[in-house]
This record gives C-alpha cells, sequence and structure tokens, in this order.
C-alpha cells in the first residue's frame, strides 16, 4: 500500500492477489513455445487452423507480442512470490480514440485449473482501466472452450453475442463468443 496525492494506491499496478505480470524474457520463451505447440492447448484457444510451426518462429512471435512500444501490450504471467512463468497475457489493437483493446491469454497446462488464469485476467483489466486508461476489453473464445468462458465471467467478462459456425475444429462447425467488460463494470465490481 502507498499514497499517491494523498490517494491510497493498495497494489502495485501490475501485481494481483497471486500472480505478477512482467517483461518477457528470453528465459521464457522454451516453456512459452512448447505450451503454444501442445495439441490439447491449440484447440482449446485457437480459432485458425492448427498447423506446426518451427519453435523459432512462435518465439519470435512471443518477441513481437512483447515489445511494448505501440499501443500493443504482451506481459508475462508469473507467481507473485516464486517468479515461475506461468503464461502469457496480450492487449492489443487499442486506438486512442476508441480505447478499446482485445485480450488474449495463455495459462501453461501445469498451471491451469488453479484460478491462476482468472487472477491474471483480472491484473490486466486493471492494468488496462487503471494505466493504460482503456474504456473497454474484449475477447473471442471459442464456443466449446466452457472452461475459458467461466473463467472471464468470473472477472467480469459479459457475452455479447455469438459468430455461429464460425470456428472449423475437429470436423465440425462451432460458434466463436464475443465477450467483454466497459470501464465502468469493471469499477463497479471492484467496488462489490
Amino acid at each position: 500500500m502507498m499514497m499517491i496525492n494523498g490517494e491510497t494506491i493498495h497494489r502495485a499496478p501490475l501485481t494481483g492477489r497471486r500472480v505478477r505480470l512482467r517483461e518477457l524474457r528470453e528465459s521464457d520463451l522454451p516453456h512459452l513455445v512448447s505450451w503454444w505447440q501442445e495439441a490439447d492447448l491449440a484447440v482449446q484457444q485457437l480459432t485458425s487452423p492448427i498447423h506446426p510451426q518451427p519453435a523459432e518462429q512462435l518465439a519470435e512471435m512471443f518477441r513481437t507480442w512483447s515489445r511494448n512500444t505501440g499501443a500493443d501490450l504482451g506481459l508475462c504471467v508469473v507467481g507473485r512470490e516464486s517468479d515461475e512463468l506461468l503464461g502469457h497475457v496480450t492487449l492489443y489493437g487499442a486506438t486512442p480514440k476508441d480505447r478499446c483493446a482485445t485480450l488474449a491469454v495463455i495459462i501453461g497446462p501445469p498451471h491451469q485449473d488453479k484460478g491462476l488464469g482468472t487472477d491474471a485476467v483480472r491484473t490486466t483489466l486493471r492494468y488496462g482501466f487503471e494505466e493504460l486508461g482503456l474504456h473497454r476489453i474484449e475477447l473471442t473464445v471459442n464456443g466449446y472452450n466452457d472452461r475459458a468462458q467461466v473463467a472471464y465471467a468470473k472477472a467480469g467478462f459479459t457475452e455479447e453475442g455469438r459468430r455461429r459456425e464460425a470456428v472449423f475444429r475437429s470436423g465440425r462447425f462451432h460458434d466463436q463468443v464475443l465477450m467483454s467488460i466497459l470501464a465502468h463494470e469493471w469499477q463497479t465490481d471492484q467496488i462489490q
């Protein structure tokens, strides 16, 4: 807890209850690449075709997402105390006029189903709204990914609609769900 201009600030902007967000380090890349290449994770997360990619190409993708030089922001999710790599979050596509960004998150399979993803999303939302001045944060999730939809709802996201049968996976078409949260909804949720 600290004071800024007489106002009490409870947490560092990139620190959640159980996680911290920090810059990408070269030592993070082998884990991130390995997780990205896991078939089960790809089926849940990706809407594009699942094509195997060379490790260096995937590492460069994470480097690009994590340059943090423009409107896009990419950060590693680590344990609050341990600094163990847990995943990666990205806010991208924001413009000064609309102040709307898209959220993408990957939590490594060894760290899933422990509430760490929800804490990472909540921490990213706080940073996006309080530090970046965003008005809206949105995401898309595959309709069959119930676990992710529940985690996003816990973090305050609301389903806005569906792109019906927009994702072809495992020989079938599936819906893609659009979810969002607005700054005033997030602030209300923080008070309760």
